[in-house]
């Protein structure tokens, strides 16, 4: 092994507990409120407290787990009046991500983004998928928008805002009965980041944030 592999290894194994940690809290396969046994937690992903108490340090830094002394962490819950403030977030930066997006991808990107443009104009011909399967398309597209706008400040920004977003989502998921359509317009939105419209998919980002909020509160 190599010196330069060394100091790798334990950032890896704290990323992939973190991402595995941050999907779940995300989607409420943990539920708000949920207590976290970092020991539990280790044997489950394979690795040492370590790499978990780290993931769970950065994933209170992302609003998704608070630690209490004495107490023990736990999954956050999911306050419905933080809408407004992740929202106000998104609707000023999601257009720059989208606008970045379109300005600086590169052929390979593009190739991503219209892969991922063909696949959700497809939901729709897919009447078998739940609702679950259409939000975790619907992160994937975020996703691809903020790390093709290649600014990773504002990537890290906008996934924890998602992230806080999604969770939020996943709370009314049942109560949304054209969640397919708003997965769908995402397929303007990438056409538009492709084809190098900046404009357009600033617009279009801004419409696409603007009509989460509405609709999630016309659920509530």
């Amino acid at each position: 092994m190599s010196a330069e592999t060394v100091p790798d290894a334990p950032a890896s194994l704290a990323d992939l507990a973190y991402e595995r940690l941050r999907d779940r809290l995300v989607v409420l396969d943990i539920r708000p409120g949920a207590p976290l046994n970092d020991d539990a937690l280790a044997k489950e992903f394979g690795v040492g407290r370590t790499p978990v108490r780290e993931a769970l340090k950065r994933l209170e830094a992302d609003r998704l787990v608070v630690a209490y002394p004495r107490r023990g962490t736990f999954a956050t819950t999911v306050d419905m009046t933080d809408l407004g403030h992740i929202s106000e977030v998104r609707r000023a930066l999601e257009p720059v991500a989208a606008a970045d997006a379109a300005r600086r991808s590169g052929p390979a990107a593009r190739a991503e983004m219209r892969a991922l443009a063909r696949t959700v104009a497809e939901l729709g011909d897919s009447p078998r998928l739940t609702q679950r399967e259409l939000m975790e398309h619907d992160v994937e597209v975020h996703r691809s928008i903020y790390r093709n706008s290649q600014n990773p400040y504002l990537q890290d920004v906008l996934v924890r805002h998602d992230n806080l977003a999604t969770r939020i989502w996943c709370l009314v998921l049942d109560r949304l009965p054209t969640f397919a359509g708003h997965v769908g317009e995402h397929v303007d939105l990438l056409e538009a980041i492709v084809a190098g419209d900046a404009d357009r998919a600033a617009e279009l980002a801004l419409a696409h944030v603007t009509g989460f909020e509405e609709t999630v509160r016309a659920v509530l």
